[in-house]
């Protein structure tokens, strides 16, 4: 009798077990995105109309999140929001898989110039997420003769108070090698060298504080532990509305512009939810909510019409043509991305 009772448990477990195994491997998706990036009533709307769980883990960095691939999350997470340069990486190392398009059908909604962009020909492993700048975030009560450029950063002459360099490689490299007349897309070795010496220059500043992620560096100038910091510009518009004495630029010299994307790692547990979250995403009404909520200009042509009036005239969201000229994409560099690599290095271990 004991043994009927005991296997009659065992039966019991089981049947209760595997049904949930079931549900966990359709009902969740996770999602490995950028801190204050989306909007949380984005994902309940998301759960609410497929009643699929969404389960967040947030990174700081393109080389953060690469690492966490690398190191088995390319099997943990159903969807990652890489930046234009890191793709081409990701792809040539396996980590992300093929989108199926006729799973995406609001992937036609997306401006002409995110459709076949350079870093992903057809778009066969990515979709457009939200694009912008990097710039200059600073207080204005606190630098009262700012003349606009980077030498806030670079210039011993000019640093007046303690700053923020963004931990980012190729962006921060980019601005160091725009200060001083190069290409953010240089393979020169002497002018790669010069902007990693630059920047090991301004990391021992007196007022250096260090590298963050452009969050971090945004809520040290919010709180005036920072006078300037080197952010993203969505992070910024944000930022200003909590504090008038916040203001963002990009500086004369030029800076960089991105595009962020949608993408599903190569052994995504979940890749069906996955597809179904992509092409929520890329709803015009629901594009519309991510910009009007995180303050960075939509790629989807079919959410513009509902973008805020204020934020569609921003030119610190949506660059005038002036600024458009000083800014650059970052490239994919294949082999000469080792120059970076050391340089890189060399500055964040001195």
């Amino acid at each position: 009798m004991r043994l009927i009772r005991v296997l009659f448990t065992l039966v019991c477990i089981l049947l209760l077990t595997v049904p949930t195994v079931g549900r966990a491997a359709s009902d969740e998706l996770r999602l490995y995105i950028w801190s204050e990036y989306i909007d949380p009533a984005i994902i309940e709307s998301f759960e609410r109309e497929t009643g699929i769980k969404v389960l967040i883990d947030l990174y700081e960095s393109n080389e953060d999140m690469l690492a966490k691939l690398q190191a088995g999350g390319v099997s943990q997470y159903d969807v990652v929001v890489p930046s234009d340069f890191i793709v081409p990486i990701l792809i040539k190392l396996g980590l992300l898989q093929p989108l199926d398009h006729s799973k995406i059908p609001n992937l036609e909604n997306l401006d002409p110039q995110f459709l076949n962009p350079p870093f992903d020909r057809a778009n066969r492993y990515t979709a457009a997420y939200q694009w912008g700048t990097v710039g200059l975030m600073y207080r204005r009560d606190l630098i009262t003769s700012f003349k606009g450029t980077w030498s806030i950063l670079f210039d011993s002459k000019q640093q007046v108070g303690p700053f923020v360099l963004i931990d980012s490689q190729r962006e921060m490299m980019a601005i160091a090698l725009k200060y001083l007349g190069y290409s953010a897309n240089t393979t020169d070795p002497a002018q790669i060298k010069a902007a990693g010496e630059l920047l090991l220059q301004a990391k021992k500043s007196r007022y250096a504080l260090g590298f963050e992620g452009g969050v971090g560096g945004k809520n040290k100038v919010l709180a005036g532990v920072a006078t300037a910091a080197v952010v993203y510009n969505g992070d910024a518009i944000r930022a200003t509305e909590e504090d008038p004495n916040v203001a963002f630029v990009v500086p004369d010299e030029g800076s960089v512009i991105w595009v962020d994307s949608l993408a599903v790692p190569a052994r995504a547990p979940n890749p069906a939810a996955a597809h179904k979250f992509i092409n929520f995403i890329l709803d015009p009404r629901i594009g519309a909510q991510l910009s009007n909520f995180n303050r960075y200009a939509t790629p989807n042509a079919a959410s513009l019409p509902m973008i805020n009036p204020e934020d569609r005239s921003n030119s610190a969201i949506y660059p005038s043509p002036e600024v458009m000229k000083k800014l650059e994409y970052i490239l994919d560099l294949g082999k000469d991305l080792r120059l970076y690599d050391e340089v890189w290095t060399m500055v964040k271990s001195r």
